[in-house]
């Protein structure tokens, strides 16, 4: 019986993990923000095990498309509280509890 109720469990955890991107807080317009969040996306894939180089590509693609100072953090539990340009943040989940957040400051 206690096998039945672990591959229950695993199965539920597995359903509350979304593939898809969840904005959490953003006040980007429309165009910027949706850009951002296919690159995020697209840089959590191909980093898929390295938050670092994953942050690090999103960073340099948005300091030569929108101009510098980007900053960007990946990763799972944490929290911030920050100081930046408006209309230049974005906070967002993507595959499970995987936290991604960029915000432009001068």
């Amino acid at each position: 019986m206690e096998g039945q109720e672990a591959e229950t469990q695993q199965k539920d955890d597995t359903s509350k993990r979304h593939t898809y991107p969840l904005i959490r807080n953003s006040d980007m317009h429309d165009e910027m923000r949706t850009e951002a969040m296919e690159l995020c996306v697209t840089a959590c894939e191909k980093f898929a095990s390295n938050n670092e180089g994953a942050a690090r590509m999103i960073k340099e693609t948005l300091d030569k498309k929108f101009g510098p100072a980007w900053h960007v953090v990946v990763g799972e539990g944490y929290g911030f509280e920050i100081t930046h340009e408006v209309k230049n943040i974005l906070y967002m989940f993507f595959g499970g509890s995987q936290a991604i957040l960029l915000w432009k400051c001068a």
